[in-house]
């Protein structure tokens, strides 16, 4: 059996998918250990890995992380190359000992790709969103001020990137560590159906839908239609959305669960409607099974995990990944891009998806490509595909 190290990121959007995957191997009876953080410590070891916390080589997280998630590359290359560097001593003498045959890295966690790189250990991709090359990069369409911030930024992205050179990595362009070309084994979470110009991607892209453990579903106490209101782990501090969305919703003949994360004072969104159920966090995937209408940030994970159940989504996208994710569901029909955040503008397009059935069939036909398409198994497959050249 093999021996396989897995790179995260500090994100529940980039850790949750890859945990069926670690089941899966790990029944099949392959060793695994995987470089995370002591906050996902417990979910790790669950699904069978040994967990490397990797909390003290990560540098302090900046006060404006809202305004760079996504948006600054040379403040993501930065962090990319402190990260690499300080880990460095302690990777290598692990796999010295260890000697792993595989590195599975999120496509985020451009940490794992260099030690992969520079070791010469066989590389896998976890891409917990749309694949990416340089022709659907463009689908992502940022703003002007987030392209002012990546020129500003490309003398720093410049001097990174010669600091990686001098320590023994092979990199040239940065665009290297953040895109996959056609040689590089991809795992993929959604279909091909729903994966935007899916023909520009060659076998070795496997798209494996959703990698989830769906729990049994729980009902609606009094059968009225179910909305869901979640935006994500990360940007989701956004106390004047929550009050749009209270607003609009309080008189529908509809129950309403919210979950506005662990960093919102619950309190300070003022008098909750008697149809409002709000939460730090839900059970997301429960919840999704008695929802009628899901509003999100269009997280990837979120999008994928709703048109599994076959839940059309009001799209509220927050960055330029999330955007392009908006974009494709929309396209297919299966949900509604906010023009605004007011309350009007919330309870038309949460109507509208009530009222129309289209929306409805349209997010059960790529829910059925997302849970035809294989999950962990066949991402498990294609990892053990590369253990076996």
């Amino acid at each position: 059996m093999g021996r396989i190290a897995f790179f995260n990121i500090y994100a529940y959007g980039h850790t949750n998918p890859t945990l069926e995957v670690v089941r899966e191997l790990a029944g099949r009876g392959h060793a695994i250990r995987y470089y995370s953080f002591a906050e996902f410590r417990d979910r790790i070891e669950a699904a069978g890995a040994d967990c490397v916390c990797c909390d003290e080589y990560m540098p302090p997280v900046p006060a404006d992380i809202d305004k760079k998630v996504g948006k600054d590359l040379a403040s993501l290359l930065s962090m990319t190359v402190h990260v690499t560097l300080a880990m460095e001593d302690r990777v290598m003498e692990d796999f010295r000992k260890w000697r792993p045959d595989c590195i599975v890295s999120d496509s985020i966690c451009i940490w794992g790709k260099l030690y992969a790189g520079k070791l010469g250990i066989p590389y896998v991709c976890s891409t917990t969103t749309f694949a990416f090359n340089r022709y659907t990069a463009k689908l992502m369409k940022q703003k002007p001020g987030d392209l002012f911030r990546m020129m500003t930024g490309m003398r720093e992205i410049k001097e990174r990137m010669k600091e990686l050179r001098q320590h023994g990595y092979g990199v040239d362009k940065f665009y290297e560590l953040i895109q996959n070309d056609n040689d590089t084994d991809t795992i993929v979470y959604t279909s091909r159906e729903f994966q935007p110009m899916a023909d520009m991607f060659s076998s070795r892209y496997r798209f494996t839908g959703p990698s989830l453990s769906a729990p049994s579903p729980s009902r609606a106490v009094n059968g009225r239609p179910v909305i869901y209101i979640s935006l994500g782990t990360v940007l989701n501090k956004q106390e004047g959305f929550y009050r749009s969305c209270m607003e609009a919703l309080k008189e529908e003949d509809a129950d309403v669960i919210m979950a506005v994360g662990m960093h919102t004072d619950i309190s300070s969104l003022g008098s909750i409607p008697a149809n409002f159920r709000i939460e730090p966090r839900v059970d997301q995937l429960r919840t999704l099974q008695q929802a009628r209408v899901f509003i999100t940030h269009c997280g990837m994970n979120s999008v994928s995990e709703s048109l599994y159940f076959g839940v059309p989504l009001v799209l509220f996208p927050q960055q330029p990944e999330e955007g392009a994710v908006a974009r494709r569901t929309q396209e297919l029909g299966a949900g509604i891009l906010l023009k605004s955040m007011y309350p009007a503008a919330v309870k038309d397009a949460v109507r509208r998806i009530l009222e129309k059935e289209d929306y409805r069939d349209c997010a059960r036909r790529i829910g059925e490509t997302l849970r035809k398409a294989g999950g962990a198994a066949k991402a498990a497959d294609g990892i053990e595909a590369v253990l076996r050249r």
